[in-house]
């Protein structure tokens, strides 16, 4: 890059709120999603059986890939983050019956994040990532946005520290403009280094709502597997 994009500013962009809660999704959010709350101090506590991982997924749409991440993988504490409420309603809707709010059994390696995933990255413990998702993100393609994309320079000694040695960050998007910004700026970096680039989604990569939108308009998706640096 000739020139490094200004740092990415500690704040939220974006809706958190698209059409107006029914009453079940408000008291979704009012009694459902306290019980899978945490302290990003100390994650690992949260849940019921030490997980022997943590994991991150960053912008879980309408909980598709978290939700299968958490049934295919019992010995990995899951935390999903989202700030858009529609998004975090749909999730807890599949997971609660109606009436059953404050009892239904909930996945004991799932948690939830509402607040901007930046801030969560900065408190968690130092590397206590195992693996970090960022499933088909908003590309923001407009030039003067970039420093809207979770994707970005100033991220990723962010990410570096929050990341085992080792750990994995996926990361897929079907936008052309993201793609290239990307490639862009992780040929750039030195703490990660790439071990696969597919164009068709890999084995224990759960598809996405936003996925198949992608692949019925025709559009290519790229799915990248990057491992950090010891």
């Amino acid at each position: 890059m000739s020139e490094a994009p200004p740092p990415v500013p500690d704040r939220l962009y974006g809706r958190r709120r698209g059409h107006p809660l029914r009453q079940r999704q408000q008291r979704l959010l009012d009694v459902t999603l306290p019980r899978l709350a945490f302290d990003p101090a100390d994650p690992l506590a949260a849940f019921p059986a030490r997980p022997r991982e943590l994991w991150l997924e960053v912008g879980f749409g309408g909980g598709e890939h978290a939700l299968e991440q958490v049934a295919a993988n019992p010995g990995a504490g899951l935390i999903a983050s989202e700030v858009f409420e529609n998004g975090i309603c749909s999730l807890l809707t599949r997971l609660v019956p109606e009436g059953q709010e404050a009892t239904a059994p909930l996945p004991p390696n799932l948690r939830l994040w509402t607040e901007d995933a930046r801030r969560l990255l900065r408190a968690l413990p130092e590397g206590s990532l195992s693996r970090l998702f960022l499933m088909f993100p908003d590309p923001w393609p407009k030039a003067r946005h970039a420093k809207r994309r979770f994707v970005h320079p100033s991220i990723i000694p962010v990410l570096a520290r929050a990341i085992r040695p080792g750990g994995e960050w996926r990361i897929a998007t079907d936008d052309p403009t993201y793609q290239a910004w990307v490639a862009e700026v992780m040929e750039a970096q030195d703490a990660f280094t790439r071990v696969s680039l597919d164009l068709a989604r890999p084995a224990g990569w759960p598809g996405t709502r936003y996925e198949a939108k992608a692949l019925r308009e025709g559009r290519q998706p790229m799915y990248w597997v990057w491992r950090r640096q010891g």
